[in-house]
């Protein structure tokens, strides 16, 4: 078994209790802390994870990592896997490589999203990484760029979002905006 894949075992026990967070209690977390409280298994992850089989391993200020497992559920008629799961396995990474930037009382809003696919991902390709890594963050905008490859570092695809960056719903309620 590839390390890689070892390693997915631990990640999905710890989605098989997979959850949303209060958003009240989310609001009162930086992103980093909400995404290590994540990774400690002291909030539950989204239930996304555990249908994609894709799951937050690691994150640092500015990148996040998710290894995910391509599998024969995710395929298209064409015997491959879907280019939507790429999509979702980046976005989660570039996304979370961004919120780990945010204050408490701070969301973000994906305004667009591109994304390169260069080789097929199959059943049998065996678990993937998709890193996200933010280029810039501004008061209002942030961009991030990420990829998705294998253990050898073969390249599937790569993703490049648009974010804005603006004061959560809850905490705009409690100043009165």
């Amino acid at each position: 078994m590839h390390p890689w894949q070892a390693e997915m075992e631990p990640l999905r026990a710890r989605t098989a209790q997979s959850g949303l967070v209060d958003p009240k209690r989310a609001a009162t977390l930086s992103g980093l802390e909400f995404l290590l409280r994540i990774v400690r298994s002291e909030i539950p992850d989204p239930p996304i994870t555990h249908t994609l089989d894709f799951h937050l391993l690691e994150v640092a200020a500015g990148r996040a990592l998710f290894p995910g497992l391509p599998g024969f559920a995710h395929s298209n008629p064409t015997a491959t896997v879907h280019g939507a799961w790429h999509g979702a396995l980046l976005d989660s990474a570039l996304a979370r490589a961004v919120q780990t930037l945010c204050q408490a009382g701070r969301a973000y809003a994906t305004l667009e999203f591109e994304i390169r696919c260069v080789r097929s991902l199959t059943d049998k390709t065996g678990p993937v990484r998709a890193e996200g890594k933010l280029v810039a963050r501004g008061r209002r905008m942030a961009t991030a760029e990420g990829r998705l490859t294998d253990a050898e570092g073969k390249l599937y695809s790569s993703g490049r979002p648009r974010h804005a960056v603006r004061s959560s719903r809850l905490d705009r309620r409690h100043r009165g905006a």
